[in-house]
Parts: C-alpha cells; sequence; structure tokens
C-alpha cells in the first residue's frame, strides 16, 4: 500500500512539475495538477495540503537531480582541474533545464514561501562545500596555489550566478563551451601576464 501511495505522489510531483515549469507558481492551479493527473482536486489534497506542498515537492526533486548529476558527473573524473570545469559546465547547463529550482533560487515573490530560505540555504551550502572539497584535494595535490579553500569556494559560487543572467536569458546565440572556457581560464589563470 505504501509503495503505490508513493508512486502516485511522484506522479502528481512529475505532472506538476511540467506544469509549474510552463504557467510558473503563481499561476498553476490545483485544478489544473488535479485534472493533468487525471485525478479529482480531492484526490490531490489526500496527497498534498496545499499548492505550496506541491511546489515544495518538485524543487526538492529538481534540487535533488542537480545534486546527484554533479556528483557522478565529478566523481567519474580523478583531476581536480577537471573536476572544477566539469562541476562548472554540469551546474550551468542543468540549472538551466530545472526552471522551477531556478525560479524558487531567484524569484523575489517565492520569498515569502516558508520554505524557499531554506531550499536557497541548503543549495548555497552545498555548492560550496563541494567545490571546497575539489580545491582542497587540487591543493593537497600540489594543483592550487589557494590559501583559504572555502573563500575561494564562495567566490566561484558567486562568479557562477553572476553568469547566470546571460547564460539563459541572452536573445543571442550563446557558445555555451567558449565561454565556460573563458570562464575557467579566468579562474585558474586570472588576467594578469606572468
Amino acid at each position: 500500500m505504501l509503495a503505490q501511495h508513493d508512486e502516485a505522489k511522484a506522479k502528481i510531483i512529475d505532472i506538476a512539475r511540467k506544469i509549474f515549469s510552463h504557467f510558473g507558481f503563481k499561476k498553476t492551479t490545483m485544478e489544473e495538477i488535479a485534472s493533468a493527473s487525471r485525478k479529482g482536486k480531492s484526490s490531490i489534497y489526500y496527497y498534498f495540503n496545499s499548492k505550496e506542498e506541491i511546489f515544495k515537492a518538485v524543487v526538492e526533486k529538481e534540487a535533488e537531480e542537480l545534486k546527484e548529476e554533479l556528483h557522478s558527473g565529478i566523481s567519474e573524473i580523478d583531476d581536480p582541474i577537471e573536476q572544477l570545469k566539469v562541476y562548472i559546465s554540469i551546474r550551468m547547463q542543468k540549472l538551466k533545464k530545472l526552471t522551477n529550482f531556478y525560479t524558487a533560487l531567484k524569484s523575489e515573490y517565492l520569498t515569502n514561501l516558508e520554505f524557499i530560505e531554506d531550499i536557497r540555504k541548503n543549495y548555497d551550502d552545498d555548492e560550496v562545500r563541494m567545490i571546497t572539497i575539489i580545491i582542497q584535494d587540487g591543493i593537497d595535490r600540489g594543483k592550487f596555489a589557494v590559501e583559504d579553500p572555502y573563500l575561494s569556494a564562495v567566490a566561484i559560487v558567486t562568479a557562477m550566478k553572476g553568469l547566470e543572467v546571460p547564460f539563459f536569458f541572452s536573445k543571442e546565440p550563446v557558445y555555451f563551451e567558449d565561454r565556460l572556457n573563458d570562464i575557467v581560464n579566468f579562474l585558474f589563470y586570472g588576467i594578469i601576464k606572468r
């Protein structure tokens, strides 16, 4: 019985994910989720207390997908330099596709939802922690010359956040890989001629 309950809940989350992506949180209704799920509205309420609770489940699922893809991508690589490049590449490409998660991270009008700040903080903490580990490994192997891996990780995360808008919303064709390589080279080598 529990497996059926979890399966039904997962199906509702998947359907709601598409609806939220298309219409946004504000414009999505419980009726639309119920209709797309081929369930009555009362059936949706059996699994979730509110639209906010469904959105939270959707955002958490997308956050978990991103985290798993990042872990998977960097675990296949031994070199910390390449790990950092792959991390940045996966993060930027995947985040663009996770519209609900990205909306939760960036939209001011969602700030009033209690769970949003927790999701934002957890994501920031996870991201800084993962990059700190990569940098520390690079220091230990003599590949990075950094005094404070944590502060370096915070700087990299801040730089990536600053690049999201140009990458995600540019009307001009974006040569993602070229721009990404330029960014990574800048992070690694700076602008000072050596």
